[in-house]
């Protein structure tokens, strides 16, 4: 099986990332993103196979990195396609030097908020009455990317 990811080719495919927002999200209306939202975000596939099973979604915010959607097929969930798609996150942020990323959940979206608290993510507040169809709070988390500082000389330490 051979994965990788991709960045969404624009205007080309936003109409494919719409329909996928719509496969992945069908019983979420209010977390469908318009061709409006998609030409804004930094989109990504997730393909297997050459596949499109995933997507997601982000804005750069200063030092932050905003995951404004994270996206698998319902059909490949449980196989461990979101944990390959948040390692792959969290490796993009550290390689463009982000300091922090953000990313929000339903709160009734227990798998995600799971597989963001086993990456290290924390929640930074609940947002009531975030989302109207249906009505619900959401969770927002974030993850703080700590650089290692610079080798700066020898790693020899003097006895005494």
């Amino acid at each position: 099986m051979k994965t990788e990811f991709r960045r969404a080719r624009k205007p080309d495919e936003l109409r494919s990332l719409e329909i996928f927002d719509r496969k992945a999200f069908h019983q979420y209306p209010d977390d469908w993103f318009s061709r409006e939202d998609w030409k804004a975000f930094d989109a990504w596939w997730l393909l297997v196979d050459n596949r499109k099973i995933g997507c997601c979604a982000f804005e750069h915010q200063r030092a932050t990195l905003y995951i404004a959607s994270t996206g698998i097929l319902p059909g490949f969930q449980g196989q461990g396609f979101g944990d390959l798609m948040k390692c792959w996150q969290i490796a993009y942020a550290r390689q463009h030097k982000f300091k922090r990323i953000v990313t929000n959940s339903r709160k009734s979206n227990k798998p995600m908020i799971a597989l963001n608290r086993k990456f290290g993510f924390k929640v930074l507040r609940t947002l009531p009455n975030y989302y109207q169809r249906p009505r619900e709070a959401t969770v927002v988390m974030a993850l703080h990317l700590y650089q290692l500082p610079a080798f700066t000389g020898s790693s020899r330490t003097s006895s005494p």
